[in-house]
């Protein structure tokens, strides 16, 4: 138990193979995915993991089709609403991360809503990734450090790594322990580009809505038998 990992990321991939595979439009596939959100959130509770960051809606899925997006907004909202409850009774601590001014009217209002109701809570850190790409985001932190080592607020000589943290959605956020892919693609998907450094990458067939608590207890699994060096040998490790 105390090896497992303090933050854990999940690009949760597959919704619309499930949904083609069993013969169901896109749809289902989501609502099902939202169902495993459910089950991994509340055993990653379980397991005490301080951190758990999912990536819900990259900057690239504004690309699909209209109705689904439209469709993955309802589904985010009514997600909110329904599960508001177990997060206060759980304890979680609800975040978001990305672009949030992009997202629908609707959308927000709720997300804000529930993350300030949920600001108090001591549990576990449950962050969304939303209208998120890992390139936008160091794009924008280096422009709001240039404009204000231009406007002489910064040193050049002083930006350094936490110069760069302090700039980024991910702010609050400590590096990423584990990164888990689900659905066999083996690419981190501008995702978390500076916190996943020195993650471990953990890649599954197992697509989205099929993945339960059983699955996420293999990865922890295999988090453990791990060595993390860190840029070390396993003999500066061990002494």
């Amino acid at each position: 138990m105390n090896k497992l990992p303090k933050h854990v990321a999940i690009i949760m991939d597959g919704n619309g193979r499930w949904a083609r595979l069993q013969g169901k439009n896109r749809v289902k596939g989501h609502q099902q995915g939202a169902r495993s959100v459910r089950e991994v959130v509340e055993e990653a509770t379980k397991k005490k993991i301080e951190f758990l960051t999912l990536y819900a809606f990259s900057t690239d899925n504004w690309s699909r089709p209209k109705d689904e997006v439209s469709l993955l907004m309802k589904l985010l909202v009514s997600s909110l609403k329904k599960e508001f409850n177990r997060l206060i009774t759980n304890d979680i601590r609800l975040k978001a991360i990305g672009d949030l001014n992009g997202l629908p009217n609707g959308v927000k209002e709720e997300l804000i809503y529930v993350i300030e109701k949920t600001k108090e809570n001591k549990g576990m850190v449950l962050t969304l990734a939303l209208n998120y790409g890992g390139k936008e985001e160091l794009t924008r932190a280096m422009k709001d450090i240039a404009i204000k080592v231009k406007n002489s607020i910064i040193s050049p000589e002083n930006v350094d790594q936490s110069t760069i943290i302090e700039h980024l959605y991910t702010q609050n956020l400590p590096a990423v322990d584990l990164l888990i892919r689900t659905s066999g693609e083996e690419r981190i998907s501008n995702f978390l580009l500076w916190h996943i450094a020195y993650a471990e990458l953990y890649f599954t067939k197992t697509l989205w809505p099929d993945f339960k608590k059983e699955d996420l207890q293999k990865a922890l699994v295999d988090y453990t038998k791990r060595e993390r060096r860190f840029g070390k040998t396993s003999e500066q490790l061990t002494s």
